[in-house]
C-alpha cells in the first residue's frame, strides 16, 4: 500500500501514521506537512529513519506539488486542517485558505491525475453545529457556527460533490474530540494539563456545562484505518466513544488526577458563538465495518496524563502566553 498521508506532523495526522507502521510491514507512507500551526517534526522523530516512511514539506494548496505526489499513491487521508475554534474566530482567513482551498486543490489533483486513488476526508462533528439532546446522524443538517467548523463543512461538500460528479473514491469521516499524546498544547486536555502542572489557573469558559463527546486518539485512528480500507465511495461515518463530558468535568478530573484543587479552576468570559453540546451516532461504522472504541474514557485520560507529565521536553518548546491563554479567541494570531 502507498499511502499519501497530508498534515501527518499533526495531532491525529502523526498518530494515524504511527498506528499504521506498527500495524503494516508493507506500507510505503509519504507524509506532506506544511509545518503551518501545530504541526511538529518531533511528533514522528523515532520513524525518521524508517524506509516505510518519507517525509515532504508542502502545502496542500500547492497544485503542481500534489499533482506529482498523488500520482504514486493508492489512498490519500486528508489530515492537513487548521483546527483551532478561537484562533478562527480571531485570524479565519488561514482556515479558509487550509480547509477550502486546500481540499479543492486535493481532490483537483487526484481528478486529474489518479482518479482511482482511495480518498478518506478527515472532518469534525462541529460541521453539524450543536445539539441539546439527542445524536447527529450521517444525515444531519449542517449547521456549523464558528468560522472554522463552516470551513470544514465546506470542504466536506467538495468531497461529497467531486464523488458524485466525477466518481472519485472518496469518504469522509467526522469524529468528536481527540484526545491523547502528542496533542498541540493549545486544546482543552492538554492545557490544562499544562498549566496545572505549572500551578497557573485553569481557564473555564462560562459556566464549564459545554459537552463534549472525547474519544482516545487511538481509537479514532483505528476507524480511520477502517473506513481507509472498506468504507463505501461517497460514504460519511460519524464516529463517536459516547463518552460525553462536561468541561468543568475535565478539568476537575485532571486536577485530582495531579492531585490538585478545584480552587485553581478560574472561570472566563465565554467566547462568541460556543456551542453547548456535540453528540454523534456513530452506529454505522460500528454496525457496517465493525468498529468499537477499546479505550474507556477513564483510563485514556489518565495515560494522556502521564504522557504529558513524562514528556516536558516535548511540549515546553511549543508554549507561550498566546498557546496558553486564558481567552486565546482575543489574541490577534
Amino acid at each position: 500500500m502507498n499511502l499519501l498521508v497530508t498534515g501527518g506532523l499533526g495531532f491525529i495526522g502523526s498518530n494515524f501514521i504511527r498506528l499504521i507502521l506498527s500495524r503494516d510491514e508493507d506500507c510505503r507512507i509519504l507524509n506532506l506537512d506544511a509545518l503551518h500551526f501545530g504541526s511538529n517534526m518531533q511528533n514522528l522523530a523515532d520513524f525518521a529513519d524508517d524506509c516505510r516512511y518519507t517525509f515532504c514539506q508542502g502545502d496542500i494548496t500547492d497544485g503542481a506539488l500534489l499533482a506529482r505526489l498523488v500520482e504514486k499513491a493508492d489512498m490519500v487521508v486528508n489530515f492537513a486542517a487548521e483546527t483551532h475554534v478561537d484562533r478562527s474566530i480571531s485570524h479565519p482567513d488561514s482556515f479558509l485558505q487550509s480547509n477550502v482551498i486546500g481540499v479543492y486543490t486535493l481532490l483537483e489533483a487526484i481528478r486529474a491525475h489518479n482518479p482511482s486513488a482511495r480518498y478518506v476526508q478527515i472532518s469534525t462533528d462541529e460541521v453539524y453545529g450543536d445539539i441539546l439532546t439527542g445524536s447527529f446522524t450521517e444525515e444531519s443538517t449542517l449547521r456549523p457556527s464558528s468560522p472554522y467548523s463552516a470551513s470544514k463543512a465546506a470542504g466536506d461538500v467538495f468531497v461529497l460533490a467531486y464523488a458524485r460528479t466525477y466518481g472519485l473514491e472518496a469518504v469522509i469521516t467526522r469524529c468528536t474530540n481527540n484526545y491523547g499524546p502528542y496533542q498541540f498544547p493549545e486544546k482543552l486536555i492538554p492545557k490544562t494539563i499544562i498549566r496545572a502542572r505549572e500551578g497557573l489557573k485553569i481557564p473555564i469558559y462560562g459556566t464549564g456545562e459545554n459537552v463534549r463527546d472525547w474519544i482516545y486518539v487511538r481509537d479514532h485512528c483505528l476507524a480511520i484505518e477502517e473506513v481507509l480500507r472498506r468504507g463505501r465511495k461517497g460514504q460519511i461515518y460519524n464516529i463517536s466513544a459516547g463518552e460525553e463530558r462536561t468541561n468543568l468535568f475535565i478539568a476537575r478530573f485532571i486536577l485530582e488526577l495531579l492531585g490538585r484543587g478545584e480552587d485553581q479552576i478560574e472561570f472566563v468570559e465565554d467566547r462568541p458563538g460556543h456551542d453547548a453540546r456535540y453528540s454523534l451516532d456513530s452506529s454505522l461504522v460500528r454496525e457496517e465495518l465493525g468498529w468499537r472504541p477499546e479505550q474507556s474514557f477513564e483510563e485514556g485520560l489518565r495515560m494522556t496524563v502521564e504522557w504529558y507529565l513524562n514528556n516536558p521536553d516535548w511540549y515546553r518548546p511549543l508554549i507561550d502566553d498566546s498557546i496558553l491563554s486564558a481567552t486565546p479567541w482575543r489574541v490577534q494570531w
